[in-house]
């Protein structure tokens, strides 16, 4: 059956699931820096939009919708893996950790966790994975929220910390601005040396 967009909450809850947790990553694509997850808990009744993909939101939205989560939130947490330990464990299962993570650390203990995309790290729990789940269940696009603010933030931290490769423009991707610095400084320490556009810089 296709869902409209939120419906998968409330099918969920109308089945007797009150603690939904939606989760969601960000920072899987990016050269630079940690990947994110964050796990969210919302309550049934709540003045969020039912659409809260963080990729469609402009950064000012986001940093408004940011705070708005954490108002009405019944539970969150966001969980970051470094760029070392993407690089030993690769990034796939680096972004399942921190989607781990996220939920371990979740002050009340979901009964349904909603996974953005196709894979699902919970198997002792219930839970689905969900391809473009931020467009399918208001939990996953508050989760997307979380971890999109969060690791904006830091990368425009690191933006001050190694300014030559413009880290507060493009958060890590690889942007021809980013690939000529690279090629032309080297890897500074946050960047994943596992991945294609870095390693053959590597010495």
């Amino acid at each position: 059956m296709l869902f409209q967009y939120s419906t998968i909450d409330d099918q969920l809850r109308k089945s007797g699931y009150s603690l939904i947790a939606g989760v969601d990553e960000a920072g899987r694509g990016p050269l630079a820096g940690p990947v994110f997850a964050a796990a969210v808990i919302l309550p049934p009744e709540n003045s969020l939009p039912d659409t809260m993909d963080s990729k469609k939101i402009s950064p000012a939205r986001r940093e408004k919708l940011y705070e708005e989560i954490l108002s009405v939130a019944v539970a969150w947490h966001v969980s970051s893996i470094e760029n070392q330990v993407i690089d030993r464990i690769n990034i796939l299962q680096a972004t399942l950790k921190a989607m781990v993570e996220a939920v371990k650390n979740l002050s009340n203990t979901p009964e349904m966790i909603l996974v953005d995309g196709s894979h699902t790290p919970f198997v002792d729990s219930h839970s689905r994975a969900l391809t473009k789940g931020d467009g399918l269940s208001q939990s996953i696009g508050a989760a997307s929220i979380l971890a999109k603010v969060q690791r904006d933030r830091l990368m425009t931290r690191y933006h001050e910390e190694y300014p030559q490769y413009g880290f507060a423009r493009h958060k890590g991707y690889g942007t021809r601005e980013h690939m000529d610095a690279i090629a032309k400084h080297g890897p500074c320490p946050i960047h994943r040396r596992s991945f294609a556009g870095v390693k053959e810089h590597c010495k």
